[in-house]
């Protein structure tokens, strides 16, 4: 359909005719009617729900409360109806200063309605343990028992109920609107090169250009306008840090990363050994890697640009939408025909959004709104192999997200663990699926290579940015950080991540800036390596398995987030507790790297 494409400018028509999403099936428009009075009776709704039901609780039978939890399930979905238009809707223009302000006043209306059904989360988890396990006998009731599982997981961290108001009504002058800075700090960033102004998004995808000098402008001026920046980015991040603290401990957190590992539903000791894991595996993966690759360009040592630069051999390759839209979807179908069928949707109805464009998000992710309604995708395509790849892991998530819809607002959504599976579940049947295809030696060390570098990005590089958050957030309990101490603690954790085989300059030092994970979802970062280590084994375990493998795997994905990994796991022999699961995770990366060196010795 028309409107719901856009063409990009004369220079890059050969990507064709980019998808634009088509936000109606949320919302006609910001001053829809149907969005003011959705808002007028969730706040009628959220009113009467709390005049009904707090205090009561614990004299409810297991009928009555399940009912009660259908109707607080109805009214948080409403409330995430709204709260997903404003975000897409900002996300695709946060320099449009109207657009802004009604994100703004989205966050600050739905929050005022959430307040009135913050005590019923609180109410729940002051019952008894007997009390709740009385009542979780009738089957209404027991059909949310996943849901209360995990909230009440977080019993132990609570606050008295007027605390927790009084945080819940701050975030939105709290830490949102820091975040809210953040984001549009970055969106009106223009980087320069070579006469042009560039967004975030275009800047960054230089650092792959074929181009050495390109490559080298590119990496200088992203330095140059952060550190411009540095204050800006230096104070959020100082804030945003001693605001987690100061609520970490109230809660009763002993670390920084304790509370995200608890909304992840996975153990500290799980953590540990993943993260230990990762740090130990530095020498055989990316120190080996990035000495092979210097070798590729005739030098000892690479400059910090070219990390991602393209080899020598590999062809320029502009890969247009309705190529990647086909390779994706094949590689899908070819595992699973209701996998691609799912997938097929995505590209046949307005739910990606694909051109760059000034003022719109950078990077990409796959927004799941609500179950009523449907995911929707943010890329910004630019038609390189790993914008397809890119496509593969979004599409993953969105899928991901289409499957757990039944399972209902309160229990669709999975940890961010979990999360992260299908999506390079999806990325690894892609690159597979090419590979495969893939019969010249030249072009498979290309493909090679980019994989491997794409498994280290997800893989090593976060992890070497969980241990800088995890730094950071240590050394700011006992004080602010300046900005060249957070440059200081980014450097270090690079070089020990990267190896001597790569070269740092001066202004890489600013680029712990422009990271927007550490500023929306402290800790989220290690859940790429998770996802990509479980991927790994998963897909070890898929190469060698009878029939029936796709079956348990789409099981898993509609489970949403009532299984925890334990329970998900073992349908196929896998326990994410056992340190040999993440060296068997790390031993598909080592292996590609190994046929790498094979093929070098060969030519």
């Amino acid at each position: 359909m028309a409107d719901a494409t856009a063409r990009r400018s004369e220079s890059d028509v050969d990507l064709g005719a980019l998808p634009t999403w088509d936000l109606s099936d949320l919302y006609p428009a910001p001053d829809a009617p149907e969005l003011q009075a959705d808002l007028a009776r969730a706040a009628e709704a959220a009113k009467d729900f709390r005049a009904r039901y707090e205090g009561k609780l614990a004299g409810l039978d297991g009928a009555a409360l399940a009912a009660a939890i259908g109707e607080y399930e109805a009214l948080q979905e409403t409330l995430g109806r709204i709260g997903s238009y404003a975000q897409l809707l900002y996300s695709g223009n946060m320099s449009d200063p109207v657009v802004a302000q009604f994100y703004q006043t989205i966050q600050e209306r739905t929050t005022d309605i959430s307040t009135d059904l913050l005590f019923f989360t609180l109410e729940l988890n002051r019952l008894d343990e007997a009390v709740l396990r009385e009542k979780l006998a009738d089957p209404a009731l027991a059909r949310y028992g996943p849901w209360l599982r995990d909230i009440r997981a977080f019993r132990p961290h609570q606050l008295s109920d007027e605390l927790e108001r009084l945080l819940h009504e701050k975030h939105v002058t709290g830490r949102a609107a820091w975040v809210r800075l953040f984001d549009e700090t970055m969106a009106a960033l223009r980087f320069p090169l070579d006469g042009k102004s560039l967004t975030s998004a275009e800047i960054l995808n230089k650092l792959t250009d074929r181009d050495a000098a390109m490559r080298r402008g590119a990496a200088k001026s992203i330095g140059q306008v952060l550190g411009d920046n540095l204050r800006v980015f230096a104070l959020i991040t100082n804030t945003l840090a001693k605001d987690k603290a100061i609520e970490d401990t109230w809660r009763g957190f002993p670390r920084p990363v304790s509370a995200r590992n608890l909304a992840n539903f996975v153990e500290d000791e799980v953590v540990e050994a993943l993260v230990g894991a990762v740090r130990e595996s530095y020498p055989r993966l990316s120190h080996r890697y990035y000495r092979l690759k210097a070798r590729w360009f005739g030098v000892d040592r690479l400059a910090y640009w070219d990390r991602n630069a393209p080899l020598p051999e590999e062809e320029d390759r502009i890969i247009p939408w309705d190529e990647a839209q086909r390779i994706v979807l094949d590689a899908y179908a070819a595992f699973s025909p209701e996998l691609a069928r799912i997938g097929r949707q995505f590209f046949e109805r307005p739910w990606i959004d694909a051109p760059v464009r000034p003022g719109k998000a950078p990077g990409a992710f796959a927004h799941p709104t609500v179950p009523s309604a449907h995911p929707y995708l943010l890329l910004n395509y630019l038609g390189r192999p790993r914008d397809v790849m890119t496509l593969a892991h979004e599409l993953g998530h969105g899928v991901h997200q289409v499957l757990a819809a039944p399972q209902g607002h309160l229990m669709a959504d999975t940890p961010l663990t979990l999360a992260e599976t299908a999506s390079v579940f999806g990325e690894m049947l892609t690159f597979q699926a090419m590979l495969k295809a893939e019969t010249d030696p030249v072009r498979r060390k290309v493909m090679l290579a980019s994989k491997v570098e794409d498994m280290l990005n997800t893989v090593v590089r976060q992890i070497a940015m969980h241990v800088f958050e995890t730094r950071v957030h240590d050394e700011r309990r006992t004080g602010e950080l300046l900005p060249e101490r957070l440059g200081e603690i980014w450097l270090e954790t690079q070089q020990e991540s990267l190896g001597p085989a790569i070269v740092f300059e001066d202004e890489y030092r600013t680029y712990w800036a422009y990271i927007p994970h550490f500023i929306h979802v402290p800790f989220y970062v290690y859940a790429y390596a998770f996802g990509d280590c479980l991927v790994n084994s998963l897909y070890a375990v898929y190469e060698n398995a009878a029939e029936g493998f796709a079956e348990k795997y789409l099981d898993m994905l509609r489970a949403g987030g009532t299984r925890r990994h334990r329970e998900l796991l073992a349908p196929f022999g896998l326990d994410a507790s056992d340190p040999a699961f993440w060296r068997k995770g790390l031993g598909v990366i080592e292996r590609l790297i190994d046929e790498l060196e094979a093929l070098e010795r060969k030519s």
